[in-house]
């Protein structure tokens, strides 16, 4: 668990840089490599979305129930 938490923090991460380039540059990192319509670019987007969805889910989970608060 640690092992994917660490992996999707990653691509968050490159996410966050790539919507960073985007709000100051006005250039996205990610169409400027694999294309503006490819299935390469679409499939990288979706696994930023899955990596965020799945570290959501982790920070809420505690010992296998959900939890918003810290004991």
């Amino acid at each position: 668990m640690i092992i994917a938490n660490i992996i999707a923090l990653i691509i968050v991460l490159i996410g966050c840089f790539n919507w960073g380039l985007v709000g100051i540059f006005n250039w996205n990192l990610v169409t400027a490599l694999f294309g503006a319509a490819s299935v390469i670019a679409t499939i990288v987007y979706v696994l930023v979305l899955i990596s965020a969805i799945w570290l959501i889910i982790a920070l809420c989970m505690e010992r296998g129930r959900i939890s918003f608060r810290r004991d």
